[in-house]
């Protein structure tokens, strides 16, 4: 993908499921892009793990500044589901983690480590990017 040096960059995901009255939740997440498709930690009594599990279509959007020339974003749709083999979520989890902590030794890396019992993985679909 050609933002894949964006993607990459960037710290946070805005990802939106369907609930189960077909209605949108958009929730921010921390999150990995790697191999073409996002990974984010989770658990699975979240409303849009919940919601995933019922409707795997999602939507997404990374997108930073407010002022030319650094307006950019990557939005789009596509699949997800629930990685839930616990060794592989321990191995996402850590990864994605690592991203926003320098190490894992830090108390609240291993709250979120703790709670993390599910990955969401989602494999875009169809993608819109934009630059000004």
């Amino acid at each position: 993908m050609k933002n894949e040096k964006f993607l990459k960059s960037q710290k946070i995901l805005r990802l939106a499921t369907i609930d189960p009255s077909g209605d949108p939740h958009i929730v921010p997440v921390w999150y990995m892009y790697t191999s073409g498709k996002f990974y984010v930690g989770t658990n699975t009594n979240t409303r849009k793990a919940k919601n995933i599990k019922k409707n795997s279509k999602v939507s997404f959007c990374i997108d930073t500044g407010i002022m030319s020339p650094d307006i950019v974003g990557v939005m789009g749709t596509g699949r997800a589901r629930l990685v839930l083999k616990t060794d592989a979520v321990e191995l996402l989890a850590k990864k994605i983690l690592l991203r926003y902590f320098k190490n894992l030794k830090n108390k609240s890396a291993q709250q979120l480590l703790d709670q993390t019992d599910c990955v969401i993985e989602i494999t875009p679909k169809k993608i819109t990017d934009w630059k000004y």
